[in-house]
């Protein structure tokens, strides 16, 4: 079994929470609630993965979060 980790955002103008995987293309998807994304997100990273077929080692690793600081 893969973990993928998925970065998490609130839109606040349509309401909705907004799920993409770092590095694999086409893996993002939305919810009304976390539990909502939860499921969507898991929907479309096997449909994703199953697309990509064999090519899954291929995939970038994720290793992490930096923050960044700017004026403003």
């Amino acid at each position: 079994m893969r973990q993928f980790v998925v970065f998490v955002e609130y839109d606040p103008e349509s309401q909705l929470y907004i799920g993409t995987v770092p590095g694999l293309h086409g893996a993002h998807s939305q919810g009304a609630n976390l539990d909502e994304l939860q499921k969507n997100m898991q929907e479309v990273v096997e449909l994703v993965l199953e697309d990509l077929g064999e090519n899954v080692e291929d995939l970038p690793v994720f290793v992490g979060l930096q923050t960044v600081a700017v004026a403003g």
